[in-house]
């Protein structure tokens, strides 16, 4: 699987049936599953609903789809990673 899924920017259907275009920032793999962090590109940074949106690649009938991390353990445990990593890369 490819750790890209195309240009930096990725338009997502939410349940609510509404686009959403996110800015793509980092993948990783972390239990054999790939994390993608985004943020929107449609809330201003000062929006409380403003903040890194995690999706992980899950497979449906076949094919890869981008789903949300229901369970709030593996949320928080990938969280920690990404924080880490765009943490380190920001500070170079």
């Amino acid at each position: 699987m490819s750790e890209e899924f195309g240009n930096d920017l990725v338009t997502v259907t939410g349940d609510d049936g509404k686009e959403y275009v996110l800015e793509h920032l980092h993948t990783i793999e972390h239990n054999d599953i790939y994390y993608l962090a985004f943020l929107p590109t449609d809330i201003d940074e000062d929006d409380p609903d403003y903040g890194l949106i995690i999706l992980k690649v899950i497979n449906v009938d076949g094919e890869d789809i981008l789903g949300s991390v229901d369970n709030r353990d593996e949320l928080e445990e990938v969280y920690e990673i990404f924080a880490s990593v765009l943490y380190d890369e920001n500070e170079e």
